[in-house]
């Protein structure tokens, strides 16, 4: 019968992926306080997502959360959830909101304590990724049980026909039998036609909600000309989904991260111009060997959704241009006379990048702050350090396998023309507002806030600009479960 089909297809319900990152993890001023803020987004819209807060430094004595819509005033929020505060690390606060619609929502952070009170807000995605299945053990007794229930109804309704009316100990004649059987196959046939209107309404039920489940962008590629690199963002048919609506992130519609595969030692963090339709965007390519490459292509849609669409690409050998503005690539990496130090990253000039790390395991889904400093070569901070696009540095997270990609900056995983439309201060216009009143004397350290979703090996690039120069340090990270 159809609803059994459509409870066995429960229990396989596909799983719809993406490359970036499921978990949001922010580091901002809430007044006094600099908190560390992780929110973990429920799979199936409506539905609880997670939120954990660190708070950087004492002084924290509550925390409130609320849910709210990206663009709406605080004003407009329900009444803030009390978060619970951890007994072994007073610092820890946990608590969960609800987000009950598909879209753009932030989560409204109020700090209290003996300095006074703070708020910040924190952009989070609401996107249904997957139709949860049905537990195959729960199927397996369900599905007997219906079988059951049907049988058991259209012996009941024959018995009744049969026997219901005779004396005891009267045995039933061919009239009443015939009655009962008829009785049977009428009780039967009414109870398949309910299922399969239940089956119909069921489907019909989960088309709709089939549209709502997240399914991302799409990226084709393909080189004319011989250097000219021609993208198009393809939409597989997702709600109301625009790709006319982009946001300038950084002053660059698209970022564009080209990583060499298999190797992974080399990549080019590219910013394509925008065709003559809205789909569409070309970049002169530069300079690059013969082989396959992974692309990672970054937008910010107006309602504050980022997304990542990906592909690969087999290139010729590609006589490139030289690379201006914002452009920048590096690798493979330099390995010194002393031999390979996982730490340093060996960069021209005699300048090096040191992954200031902790003896803590990296483990899946948890916060950690990645931390790195840029040195001269007598080992000295850096002293020219600059803004690059209007951040004190980016980072790339991507798994080796290239099913995870995060471009991620000294705030967190937020893109940055999201933060606009959340933070009063800034406008989509200027996204970087803030960043800009930094006035020289940069310092030569830069912290990501960050938690890898996954499981295995990644390769973090990390990119800082000084002197007029883009320079980008390689590192790995082996993540545990």
């Amino acid at each position: 019968m159809k609803i059994l089909a459509a409870l066995l297809l429960a229990v396989a319900a596909p799983l719809y992926s993406h490359v970036g990152s499921p978990d949001v993890f922010y580091e901002g001023s809430a007044g006094p306080y600099r908190l560390l803020v992780t929110v973990r987004p429920p799979q199936v819209i409506p539905g609880v997502a997670e939120v954990e807060i660190r708070s950087v430094g004492p002084g924290v004595e509550k925390v409130r959360v609320a849910p709210l819509r990206l663009t709406a005033a605080a004003q407009f929020s329900p009444v803030p959830d009390e978060m619970r505060r951890s007994k072994d690390d007073p610092q820890f606060f946990s608590g969960t909101v609800w987000l009950m619609s598909t879209g753009s929502w932030k989560v409204l952070v109020q700090a209290e304590g003996k300095p006074g009170k703070g708020e910040i807000a924190v952009p989070v995605p609401a996107l249904s990724t997957r139709v949860m299945g049905m537990q195959t053990s729960l199927a397996a007794i369900l599905i007997p049980l219906c079988l059951v229930l049907v049988l058991g109804l259209a012996a009941i309704a024959s018995a009744s026909a049969r026997e219901a009316e005779l004396e005891p100990g009267q045995m039933p004649d061919a009239r009443r039998i015939r009655r009962s059987r008829i009785v049977m196959a009428v009780v039967l046939a009414g109870t398949c036609g309910v299922l399969v209107l239940g089956n119909s309404w069921w489907s019909a039920e989960a088309g709709d909600y089939s549209r709502i489940v997240y399914k991302p962008l799409q990226l084709k590629a393909a080189v004319q000309d011989g250097n000219h690199l021609l993208l198009t963002l393809d939409d597989p048919g997702w709600l109301n989904r625009r790709v006319d609506d982009l946001l300038p992130d950084h002053g660059h519609l698209m970022h564009l991260f080209i990583v060499n595969l298999p190797r992974m030692d080399q990549v080019w963090h590219l910013h394509p111009e925008r065709g003559r339709e809205p789909e569409t965007f070309a970049q002169t390519l530069p300079t690059m060997a013969a082989g396959q490459y992974a692309l990672f292509a970054d937008v910010v849609h107006a309602n504050g959704i980022a997304e990542t669409a990906t592909t690969r690409i087999e290139l010729s050998t590609i006589d490139g241009a030289k690379l201006e503005g914002d452009d920048a690539a590096s690798g493979p990496p330099i390995i010194p006379k002393g031999g390979y130090n996982p730490d340093v990253a060996e960069l021209p000039g005699g300048y090096r990048m040191l992954w200031e790390r902790s003896a803590v395991r990296i483990r899946a889904r948890q916060p950690y702050e990645f931390r790195f400093r840029l040195v001269d070569a007598q080992g000295a901070d850096a002293k020219d350090v600059e803004l690059y696009m209007g951040m004190q540095g980016h980072a790339a997270f991507v798994k080796d396998d290239g099913s995870v990609f995060a471009h991620v900056h000294p705030s967190g995983s937020v893109a940055a023309a999201t933060l606009a439309l959340t933070t009063p201060l800034t406008t989509p216009d200027d996204p970087h507002a803030m960043h800009n009143m930094a006035h020289g004397g940069l310092p030569a350290q830069v912290t990501f806030p960050y938690g890898l979703p996954q499981p295995g090996i990644y390769r973090i690039f990390v990119q800082m600009k000084r002197g007029g120069e883009i320079m980008t340090g390689m590192f790995n990270a082996s993540v545990e479960n």
